[in-house]
């Protein structure tokens, strides 16, 4: 490839430092003349093996750098390397002109790359593999009638991905099993916030080596997450109410940007307590758009609602049973449809009369505060949202999400709402039809978050 230093001037006349950036592009011509130099306008596309975007800012602003593998390769996600294909190097994070250079960011990538490939061939559909060969033949030999040499699929669309869960405890644990008892990752990463999570539960973990699971303090080892968990709280026993919150929330000034910026593209769900404020916080922290970033909210409780009422009528309420509204004593039960309907149960099959209706309501509502939430059940309600994510089920959960402009709220607040999560986060939110009693107890709820979080420090 021929060097034009001249052509270069021109087509990198918007820099700031055209100069410095040529003499660059110069030596790394001597050393890699098989790279070739293009000048393009950056997007958020790539399709190539390695693709280096050297940025106005050079050299004194780090380049981007992307996998851009062929249609027969796979993205590996791992350390260094994100779903989307982006790199993040030690190099690249710890950038200073005149320490660091291209050639020694591709020097890096090479040592990095040995160690660990980023990228596979996508195996073929034609190939049958030998263990699905052996459990044929085992299916025929045994009398099964339905034996067949077709590759075996999955119900859903299985979208197997890396989680991350952030704290220790037994919350933190109890997310990590369930996740992995619904078999939907492909790699998990624990990271306790604190040196105290590193004893019992995590420390056990770390010994017995659950397979797929890996126990770090580097938040590095967390990127190209799709799904970051947040459990970690800092609670005290003798600190006033919003003493502990405010704890909790510089908690999360720490770990919050790091998590994110190893892992831009992730869907944030946030478990820590009290959930509403603190995926509030999470949001602002994260700098995510409002629908990347959910809180577990009331979903366990609408789930228990909807099966217990299911159970009693001997017939499944899906979608029109929910509980919504701020996590704990001010949650509303819904038993109606949406804002499209009439605001009413609209079959006559499961029942007719508007008061039995209510009084069953209220007395499996009455029997939810009962039960109260333990970690484990906590938990497998984080593992069911993870699942809706990384499988792109498109199912509602009632979560806690940005309530703004809904039921005359005009604050910047989060209350649990049905909302249809998607690989991409929430898609749509539905908004139940409610009584002038209930929409005044969610305005109420939102008031009080609202009082709670401007005394925050942010």
């Amino acid at each position: 490839m021929e060097f034009n230093e001249n052509t270069l001037k021109k087509q990198l006349g918007k820099y700031k430092f055209r100069d410095l950036t040529i003499e660059e592009l110069k030596n790394v011509h001597k050393k890699f003349p098989e790279l070739k130099l293009s000048m393009d306008t950056y997007r958020s596309s790539y399709n190539i093996p390695i693709q280096i975007w050297i940025l106005d800012s050079h050299p004194f602003g780090p380049p981007l750098c992307f996998l851009r593998p062929t249609s027969n390769m796979v993205i590996r996600e791992g350390k260094h390397v994100d779903v989307q294909g982006r790199i993040y190097l030690p190099y690249l994070q710890h950038w200073s002109h005149p320490k660091t250079d291209v050639i020694g960011l591709l020097n890096e990538m090479i040592t990095k790359f040995e160690e660990a490939p980023p990228l596979y061939t996508k195996p073929s559909t034609d190939e049958v593999s030998l263990t699905e060969l052996n459990a044929c033949v085992a299916g025929i030999s045994s009398g099964l009638s339905d034996a067949s040499l077709q590759p075996k699929t999955e119900a859903g669309d299985r979208h197997f991905g890396k989680v991350t869960v952030l704290g220790g405890g037994d919350l933190g644990m109890a997310c990590a099993m369930s996740i992995l008892a619904k078999d939907v990752i492909e790699k998990l990463v624990f990271i306790p916030t604190s040196e105290n999570a590193m004893k019992g539960g995590i420390l056990d973990m770390e010994i017995f080596s659950l397979p797929r699971v890996e126990i770090s303090k580097d938040f590095s080892d967390s990127a190209g997450s799709r799904v970051v968990i947040v459990t970690a709280n800092t609670w005290g026993g003798e600190e006033s109410y919003l003493k502990a919150l405010q704890s909790n929330v510089d908690l999360f000034r720490t770990i919050i940007p790091s998590t994110v910026r190893y892992s831009p593209n992730c869907i944030l769900i946030i478990a820590s307590q009290p959930v509403d404020v603190m995926t509030y916080v999470g949001w602002k922290l994260s700098g995510f758009p409002s629908d990347h970033v959910i809180g577990t909210g009331c979903n366990l409780d609408s789930q228990r609602f909807q099966s217990i009422l299911g159970k009693s009528l001997k017939t499944s309420v899906g979608k029109e049973a929910w509980i919504i509204g701020e996590h704990g004593d001010n949650e509303v039960a819904v038993w109606q449809g949406s804002e499209m309907g009439s605001g009413r149960n609209n079959n006559p099959d499961i029942i007719t009369d508007h008061v039995k209706h209510e009084q069953l309501a209220l007395r499996v509502f009455k029997g939810l505060k009962e039960k109260g939430q333990r970690s484990w059940s906590v938990g497998l309600s984080v593992a069911d949202l993870t699942e809706t994510i990384l499988r792109n089920l498109r199912r509602s959960h009632s979560v806690s999400t940005q309530v703004k402009g809904w039921y005359g709220i005009s604050g910047e607040v989060f209350l649990s709402l049905p909302c249809m999560l998607t690989m991409t986060g929430v898609v749509s939110v539905t908004t139940p039809k409610l009584s002038e009693d209930e929409e005044a107890k969610l305005r109420s709820s939102a008031a009080s978050l609202q009082n709670f979080l401007q005394q925050l420090k942010l």
